[in-house]
């Protein structure tokens, strides 16, 4: 495993930076808490924290501001999305710099989020007039029955964003719910407060109203319940477990809520494949971030004829693999960013090893490079009975499996509780969506990990089974933040007898009505 040139100090972010930032959070009612770059130990922010009257007073402020928000023609929300594009990509280098001191991943990794934001703002800023657009359909007496639907916003809208992909999952969540319409609570996990505190302050200096999306800081244990009490709409990315509790306090409320939570995502390479093309991309697939990701391939399924090949290659790209934690690109993985990652890393490999699993790649820490480094590691031989078989282990380990058909890869794959990503390889495109559509999982690349499903943002993304509900991304992704709102307008005519009409009468001319709509086949 490569290692790149040592960071001879660990660079603080610029102090007026961080006060400027932290201006954007509704905190300071209880004491702050210490927050340390992963990759160096070095101390970031003392960042304060949100008490009860902080989160009141956000959500007031949110409310009186996206009463006006809502007022304000669609053309006017869409080009605040268009101007925090430009500013995301033009003040790239900052946001970078944040990302990388606050989860210790590499720059390569933390550009992705960048780009996401960027793409996801672009869509969105091109599609939300016609997506909350008035509609028309037909009445249910033509002429006679005029009906509107209208998009209403929900009101006000609770982002609660992990710390693997900051920005992405703060920011690209917040936009289209803002551009529909409503104002946005944002929790952050503390970790990563200051990435969530920067999408909100280019989005104020790209003309968003002051008040409209705001955070409150604590942890979720803490202060989760508050914001979710006080919240029209929840939108949660984390584990599966959290989940589930966040749809209970949600449920009891009647309001509702998207939740993308953990994967054990497949990756299926099929005896035709271009063997040296999935195993150049499945380091990518399976080690961006570290392997901090919830898209992430953690289990492989290769056919019998390719096994050998494609192993050997892909544990020789995997062990070339650079780590280092400079604020660069001088490097290809970064740092997992909690002592807890690392430590559930370590007991997966060394419980697979003890119970007779090979490492062909990694398989040990770095401490050398940092206190949370540990080498992108393949595992063969993993069985039912290691803890790494069937438990997510979020970081970057991968189990590598031989198989004899396609029958038997899509019954390994769906063998989950989970179903967020998977992929697929295959020369023949059409064999690899038939595959594809075979796989219990929200999202299926063909001939690629998981950037292309992601990354296209005109699609809806999401999990199945304990990977979640609801959808981000596509038409889905703005509309679960509206309620729509029927206004039907009857004329001339009443949909009821005739005066002096019997109700039998009535009967049967509503039944030759029916029946003639049927045949002219209208709707």
């Amino acid at each position: 495993m490569t290692t790149a040139p040592q960071l001879a100090a660990a660079d603080a972010l610029p102090f007026d930076l961080v006060q400027r930032l932290l201006t954007h959070a509704r905190a300071g009612g209880r004491p702050s808490v210490e927050v340390f770059a992963p990759a160096t130990g070095a101390k970031i922010v003392d960042l304060p924290q949100s008490a009860t009257a902080d989160i009141d007073a956000a959500f007031a402020t949110a409310r009186e501001a996206q009463r006006e928000w809502a007022r304000t023609p669609i053309a006017d929300r869409v080009a605040v999305l268009r101007r925090i594009h430009d500013l995301v990509l033009a003040e790239q280098d900052v946001i970078l710099d944040i990302v990388q001191t606050e989860t210790g991943k590499s720059r390569v990794h933390a550009f992705d989020e960048v780009s996401d934001v960027a793409v996801n703002a672009r869509y969105y800023a091109a599609e939300a007039k016609k997506l909350l657009a008035r509609r028309t359909p037909r009445g249910v007496m033509p002429l006679l029955t005029q009906v509107e639907v209208l998009n209403r916003p929900k009101g006000v809208v609770a982002v609660i964003s992990p710390w693997n992909y900051p920005l992405a999952l703060a920011a690209s969540d917040a936009l289209p719910a803002l551009v529909a319409g409503n104002a946005v609570i944002a929790r952050p996990d503390n970790q990563t407060a200051l990435t969530a505190l920067w999408a909100i302050d280019i989005a104020e200096r790209a003309g968003l109203p002051k008040g409209l999306w705001q955070a409150v800081l604590g942890r979720g244990r803490e202060i989760g319940g508050q914001v979710i009490e006080r919240a029209d709409y929840v939108d949660y990315t984390g584990s599966s477990a959290t989940g589930r509790t966040i749809a209970q306090q949600a449920g009891e409320r009647l309001i509702g809520y998207s939740l993308e939570l953990g994967g054990k995502n497949p990756l299926l390479v099929l005896d035709d494949a271009d063997v040296s093309a999935a195993a150049k991309i499945a380091v990518r697939a399976c080690f961006a971030s570290a392997g901090q990701l919830c898209e992430s391939i953690e289990r492989i399924y290769v056919h019998d004829s390719v096994y050998d090949r494609f192993v050997t290659e892909f544990a020789e790209n995997t062990r070339t693999l650079t780590l280092g934690k400079e604020r660069d690109f001088s490097y290809e993985v970064g740092s997992l960013t909690f002592q807890r990652q690392i430590d559930t890393v370590a007991a997966h490999v060394d419980d697979a090893v003890a119970k007779g699993a090979t490492v062909r790649a990694g398989g040990r820490a770095r401490p050398d490079l940092g206190p949370y480094f540990y080498e992108p590691t393949i595992l063969e031989g993993v069985r039912e009975g290691m803890t790494v078989y069937r438990e997510e282990t979020f970081g970057p380990v991968v189990s590598v499996y031989r198989v004899s058909s396609d029958d038997e890869a899509v019954h390994q794959a769906n063998d989950t509780a989970y179903g967020l990503n998977a992929s697929v390889w295959s020369r023949d495109t059409d064999r690899g969506r038939a595959v594809a559509a075979r796989i219990h999982a929200g999202s299926v690349n063909v001939n690629e990990g998981f950037i292309a499903a992601w990354g296209s943002v005109a699609a809806p993304s999401g999990g199945l089974g304990i990977s979640g509900t609801g959808r981000r991304h596509g038409p889905e992704g703005l509309l679960k933040y509206v309620d729509t709102q029927t206004i039907a307008v009857q004329r001339v005519l009443p949909i009821a007898p005739l005066p002096g009409m019997s109700e039998k009468l009535w009967a049967k001319t509503m039944t030759l009505f029916l029946t003639t709509m049927k045949t002219l086949r209208q709707k």
